[in-house]
Formats: structure tokens, C-alpha cells, sequence
């Protein structure tokens, strides 16, 4: 339910980097907590971000949450696939749901980031 090979933020964001390419969604937790996802709005799709900076809002029926980046970079491509079908992240957060991807600036901010038993902790699973 929650994979190894990537980090996890307090805001409840994920990020599995390949090169210096962070590809980043939410956790199978955050989806739980919104419920159904209705849509998601980035901000700008080729912003640059700071670590903690909002990229966007994830809508779900009954709240709309913020998106935070877990790490500095350029927003370098757009999940496309859940514009037209969001509950992709209800159902899928770490593959299809996957929501921005960044190009790093500091790869080294990573390693700030919690590992996956780090995060359980932190959710109480």
C-alpha cells in the first residue's frame, strides 16, 4: 500500500525520482482522507517551484486541498490522463495517478524527505 522506493512529505505528497526527474502524486492515504477526486488544477505547467511551494489544488466532492512540491525544480510535464478521469489517483496514486513531474534543481532535498516507514509513523498504519 505504500512503496519502498520512494519519499514522503508531512503534507502528504510522494516523489520517486529516476535521474533528476521527480515524479510526485499523493499518497494512498491523502486519497483516502479526500474521498472521490473530481479534479485537479495546476497552476502553471512549467513553473518553477520551491520545496513547499503550492503547484496546484486537488478537488475532491467535498474540499479542495493544495498540492505541494517536495522538492525545488521545473515542472517539465502534466499527468494529461486525470484531467479526463481524476479518480485515476482514487485508485491508482503511485502509477497512473501520478500528477506532475519535475525536473530537480537540488536533488539533494530528497534526502530531507521521510522514507516509507518514516511516513507510517507518521499516519499511525
Amino acid at each position: 500500500m505504500y512503496p519502498e522506493n520512494i519519499k514522503y512529505t508531512n503534507d502528504h505528497e510522494w516523489i520517486r525520482v529516476e535521474g533528476n526527474i521527480g515524479t510526485i502524486g499523493i499518497t494512498h492515504h491523502a486519497q483516502g482522507e479526500l474521498g472521490d477526486i473530481v479534479y485537479i488544477d495546476i497552476s502553471d505547467e512549467t513553473a518553477t517551484v520551491s520545496v513547499g511551494d503550492s503547484f496546484g489544488t486537488i478537488e475532491a466532492v467535498k474540499t479542495v486541498a493544495d498540492l505541494y512540491s517536495p522538492v525545488s525544480g521545473k515542472i517539465v510535464e502534466v499527468n494529461g490522463g486525470i484531467n479526463s478521469a481524476p479518480e485515476t489517483v482514487n485508485s491508482d496514486p503511485y502509477g497512473a495517478g501520478w500528477i506532475v513531474k519535475i525536473q530537480l534543481s537540488n536533488p539533494s532535498e530528497v534526502d530531507a524527505l521521510m522514507d516509507v516507514n518514516a511516513y507510517k509513523q507518521l499516519i499511525g498504519a
